[in-house]
C-alpha cells in the first residue's frame, strides 16, 4: 500500500514512520511543513492517509484555527483524489473539551469524517491519551521529555502531582497502523495509569543506576518504556560506558552487565577480520555490546536520520556500548585477528517475536 503520513517530521510522525519501516513493506510518503503544498498531488494515488499533523502550541485562535485548517487541507486533497484513500486521524482524548485544542481536534475530526462520507472512503478516529517516548522535545511534546532533560542535568523540577494516563508513542503508532489496516471507525488505545510524581521518581532512580552503567529494575512495560526514553536522550553523550577492570596475579575480571531485578540473556560471538554483524534495529529491546578480545567499530544511527555515531572499542580496555531503541546498529571487526563480543539483552529471545528488524547503518 501507499501511505501518506502528514506531520511526518513530528514526534508521533517519526515514531509511526519508524514502525512502518521496521514492520511493514508499505511505501510511506512523508509530508511535513515544507511539502504541505504538495499534499493534493501526493494524496492522488494514496491508499491511506495518516493525518498526524496538528497544532498544540500558540494562541487559542492559532491552535483552534490551525487544527481545523490542516483538516480542511486534507479533506480537499481527498476530494480531489479518484483513489478514495482511507483517512486515519490522530485525535486526542481531549477532543470536545471546552479548550481551543479540544475544539480544534473535534472540528478536525468532523471535517475529515465528512470528507470520507462524501467520497465513499473510510474514516478512523484514533483518540490518544498523553504520549511519550524516545526523542520527544522537552517543554513541547511531553512532560516526560521535560523530566528526562531535567534529570540528566541533575535538576528536580517543581510538579503538580496528579494521576495521568501515559501511552508510549510506539504503541500509539501501532494503534494508528491497525486502524489503517482494519475496519474500526473509532479507536481508543489505553495507556498506563500512573502519577506525575511516580514518573519523575522512576526517572530519577533509573538515571542514578544507569549513569554508572547499571541496568535499573524494569518491573513492568511502563518502566521499560521510560528507561528507553531516558537512554535515547543520554545516548550521544553516554557512550561508551566505562567498565571497571579488576586485575591481580591470576588475571583480570570485568563485570559487563549489572541488572537490578531484570530478566535477561547473555551470549557471545566471534567475528572474522573485516566482517560486520548487526545492521538492524530494535523497537523495545535493551541490548549491550562489550568487546572482550580484538578491535571493533560500533556504529549507530537513529532511524530516518543520516548522522552516524561511531564508537571504536578494544578488548584491551573493555567498555559497554548500549543500543538505543529505534537506532540501527552494527559492529565491524577492524583488527587483524578474531573479534570476541559479549552481548546482553533484557529479554529472552523469542523466535516468534524477536524484535529485530533489518536496517543498514
Amino acid at each position: 500500500m501507499r501511505i501518506v503520513v502528514t506531520g511526518a517530521d513530528g514526534f508521533l510522525g517519526w515514531h509511526t514512520r519508524a514502525r512502518l519501516r521496521a514492520r511493514t513493506p508499505h511505501a510511506v510518503v512523508p509530508v511535513g511543513r515544507a511539502g504541505w503544498s504538495d499534499l493534493p498531488g501526493l494524496v492522488r494515488d494514496a491508499d491511506v492517509i495518516l493525518h498526524l499533523a496538528g497544532v498544540n502550541r500558540g494562541t487559542d485562535r492559532e491552535v483552534l484555527d490551525g487544527n481545523v485548517r490542516l483538516a480542511e487541507d486534507v479533506a480537499a486533497a481527498v476530494r480531489g483524489s479518484q483513489h478514495r484513500p482511507a483517512i486515519v486521524f490522530a485525535n486526542s482524548v481531549r477532543a470536545g473539551e471546552s479548550t481551543s485544542y479540544g475544539a480544534g481536534k473535534h472540528g478536525a475530526a468532523a471535517i475529515l469524517a465528512q470528507a470520507a462520507s462524501d467520497t465513499g472512503s473510510r474514516f478512523a478516529d484514533v483518540a490518544l491519551p498523553n504520549l511519550f517516548g524516545e526523542h520527544g522535545k522537552p517543554a513541547y511534546n511531553s512532560f516526560v521529555a521535560t523530566f528526562v532533560a531535567s534529570v540528566i542535568r541533575g535538576e528536580t523540577p517543581d510538579i503538580a502531582d496528579r494521576e495521568i494516563e501515559l501511552l508510549h508513542a510506539q504503541d500509539a503508532a501501532q494503534s494508528i497502523i491497525n486502524a489503517a489496516m482494519g475496519t474500526t471507525e473509532t479507536v481508543r488505545p489505553r495507556g498506563t495509569l500512573t502519577t506525575v510524581g511516580d514518573v519523575l521518581g522512576t526517572l530519577h532512580a533509573q538515571h542514578t543506576r544507569y549513569r554508572t552503567g547499571d541496568i535499573p529494575p524494569l518491573g513492568n512495560p511502563l518502566e521499560t518504556d521510560l528507561f528507553n526514553t531516558l537512554r535515547a536522550a543520554m545516548a550521544s553523550d553516554n557512550l561508551p560506558i566505562p567498565l571497571v577492570r579488576r586485575a591481580d596475579a591470576r588475571g583480570a575480571l570485568v563485570e559487563t552487565v549489572r541488572a537490578h531485578g531484570s530478566e535477561g540473556q547473555s551470549f557471545f560471538s566471534t567475528t572474522r577480520p573485516g566482517v560486520t554483524r548487526g545492521q538492524h534495529l530494535h523497537l523495545r529491546k535493551i541490548e549491550r555490546f562489550v568487546v572482550v578480545s580484538g578491535k571493533a567499530r560500533i556504529s549507530l544511527r537513529r532511524v530516518l536520520t543520516d548522522k552516524v555515531l561511531h564508537v571504536d572499542v578494544t578488548g584491551e580496555e573493555p567498555v559497554a556500548v548500549d543500543m538505543p531503541t529505534l537506532w540501527a546498529h552494527s559492529i565491524t571487526n577492524t583488527g587483524d585477528g578474531e573479534l570476541t563480543t559479549i552481548f546482553w539483552a533484557n529479554e529472552l529471545f523469542d523466535p516468534d517475536d524477536p524484535d529485530t528488524y533489518p536496517e543498514d547503518v
